[in-house]
């Protein structure tokens, strides 16, 4: 029986264009199974992460809620807000925000605020057995100040990667050539504590760029106006 030419020529473009889409349908396979492994490790690692992050109490949340609140006080001030409180015994026997430029003081740091307040409240510099909540990582000067007086934990909310000194750029809290260690938690409240911090730097950010706007139309004002 003989086949019209017509229908041959079909038949040929058809595996032809079969021929084609397995290269394409291929592809596409690989790029599925390389997306579900990639969702698969991503998942495997969120949960790893989350299972490394210790399980906080009410209370714990309670204390850093009040330490992020210390650090929108130095937010209104214009300062950089970080936040930080003192508990001994189920009691805040100290508090203190940043006001570094406020106060014209290096030593105006939210952990040294709290320290001093809570020595003073203790009648001693020994601050055994107290905890403090601090929204970020401290810096090398406070991680110092915390060592020298003996508290027992800190609870830290975000870290600080450029400065902090309780385990990004160093871990003076728990560094073993010291005489004391200092318990260290980190994770509580992470995201609230970096938030403040991202929303005062995106709107430092936009204020400089809208005075630098400012003064580049000021110049260009004058320099018409002595043309």
């Amino acid at each position: 029986m003989n086949v019209p030419k017509e229908r041959v020529k079909q038949n040929m473009c058809m595996e032809e264009h079969k021929t084609q889409e397995e290269p394409v349908r291929e592809e596409l396979r690989k790029k599925d199974t390389g997306e579900e492994e990639a969702k698969k490790e991503t998942r495997e690692e969120k949960k790893e992460e989350e299972s490394q992050v210790p399980a906080f109490s009410r209370k714990d949340i309670k204390y850093m809620k009040e330490a992020i609140r210390q650090a929108k006080k130095a937010k209104d001030l214009g300062e950089v807000p970080i936040g930080c409180v003192i508990v001994y015994e189920d009691r805040i026997i100290g508090r203190g925000y940043n006001r570094r430029n406020t106060d014209r003081s290096t030593l105006a740091h939210a952990e040294l605020a709290a320290i001093r307040k809570a020595c003073k409240k203790m009648g001693d510099w020994r601050l055994e057995g107290c905890t403090m909540y601090v929204t970020l990582e401290p810096c090398q000067m406070c991680s110092g100040a915390l060592v020298q007086s003996r508290i027992s934990k800190v609870v830290i909310g975000t870290m600080n990667p450029k400065a902090g000194c309780a385990g990004s750029v160093l871990n003076l809290l728990q560094m073993k050539a010291f005489n004391h260690q200092v318990d260290v938690e980190y994770g509580l409240c992470k995201e609230m504590c970096a938030e403040i911090l991202r929303d005062f730097f995106r709107d430092l950010r936009r204020k400089n760029k809208e005075i630098r706007l400012q003064e580049r139309k000021q110049k260009e004002i004058q320099s018409q106006e002595l043309g």
